[in-house]
């Protein structure tokens, strides 16, 4: 883990869409043959409670353990460990996945313990387990010499009584991570995990705790055992359109990135399209986006790169960004724009005329949401 980092908190998120099946009620027809699975913040937390978020959370030093060199022992000689290698140049990389880890003293790459502590973090608060058998590897190992990537492995299959044994010892010390993965001869499912964006929290929003989070996405055929989410509070599967519906029905709060991301998942109804987009686009890589907030006598307007108003010089490492100008009203002429306009707190729209980067998907215009169709989306 960084620990230069003045501002920041590194920290990894994972959308999971999951395609619906294992005697779950049936709901109302829809375009969907998927869900997404979200987790309700507590309402005592500190920083976004009562959100509805995709499960995540900070880096801890043990994902970054050199303990990990021996569970992943036969996949060293891959420089990421069998993970397929990003076209990026590196000098455009975000940096929490441009970060040389072993001049921060951690032989793991950071793409690989940034996987392993969305893995654990979704394991600690769901109860979602993703795993490869270790009696799988020569198969996987044959995988990356045939096809340079190993394919994609399902959800475990170990019994209630055993996950909730060890949810219970991850969440007392994510160091039982290791421990869990050596006794039950698994390995942490780093292959099923795309890169998908790198979020940052804008400054003087949610408090003072700021976090540099790594988006990553997973598709599973179905969704898992509902006992294993049994001691989930607050959890719902829903499909990305429900999910927005509920929101701007004020029945659940999300934050923009949120928002913005189950956006982006409405250009894909069906799972398996979904999957195949993430898994070709991911060897692209993505762009760091922290939203530079500002006002004007109606709104808050949150501004992304690319947008015409955006500073030229990366906020990253300030504070705050104190000297952007409000923007017009006038949205009509051809600058471009790459913004969320947040009306109040449960009405948002994205004001967007740019190409996305690196082979990424424009947010769907949702009409519950939104119906000022002309630049919306």
């Amino acid at each position: 883990m960084n620990t230069t980092l003045k501002h920041w908190k590194e920290a990894a998120t994972l959308i999971l869409a999951a395609g619906r099946g294992r005697g779950f009620t049936p709901r109302a027809p829809s375009l969907f043959d998927y869900d997404v699975l979200l987790l309700k913040r507590s309402g005592k937390s500190g920083f976004m409670p009562n959100a509805y978020v995709f499960p995540g959370g900070v880096v801890d030093a043990s994902d970054f353990s050199s303990e990990w060199l021996d569970i992943f022992r036969s996949f060293t000689n891959s420089p990421t460990f069998g993970l397929r290698s990003v076209k990026q140049h590196l000098e455009t990389r975000p940096p929490i996945f441009a970060t040389d880890r072993l001049k921060l003293g951690s032989p793991i790459p950071g793409e690989v313990a940034l996987r392993i502590c969305a893995l654990r973090e979704t394991f600690e608060e769901s109860g979602v387990l993703l795993v490869a058998p270790k009696i799988e590897e020569k198969k996987m190992l044959k995988n990356i010499k045939d096809f340079g990537y190993i394919e994609h492995y399902g959800v475990n299959d170990l019994c209630s009584s055993e996950l909730t044994k060890w949810r219970a010892l991850v969440n007392q010390n994510p160091s039982n991570f290791i421990r869990m993965c050596r006794e039950l001869q698994v390995l942490p499912n780093i292959w099923a995990l795309h890169e998908w964006g790198n979020w940052l929290t804008p400054a003087s929003r949610y408090g003072t705790t700021r976090f540099d989070t790594a988006f990553f996405i997973c598709c599973l055929q179905e969704i898992p055992c509902p006992c294993i989410l049994c001691q989930a509070l607050g959890y719902r599967w829903s499909t990305p359109s429900e999910i927005l519906q509920s929101y701007q029905a004020q029945e659940l709060w999300i934050a923009p990135p949120q928002f913005y991301e189950l956006s982006r998942l409405c250009r894909f109804p069906l799972l398996n399209d979904l999957h195949n987009f993430a898994s070709q686009r991911a060897t692209a890589g993505c762009e760091q986006w922290m939203p530079v907030v500002v006002s004007n006598d109606e709104h808050h307007i949150s501004l992304l790169p690319g947008d015409k108003l955006y500073p030229v010089d990366s906020p990253r490492d300030s504070e705050a960004a104190k000297n952007t100008v409000p923007p017009s009203k006038d949205h009509q002429d051809a600058s471009p724009l790459h913004r969320i306009v947040i009306s109040d707190r449960y009405t948002l729209r994205v004001q967007i005329t740019i190409t996305p980067k690196y082979n990424h998907v424009l947010p769907v215009a949702h009409s519950a949401v939104s119906h000022d169709s002309k630049s919306q989306f």
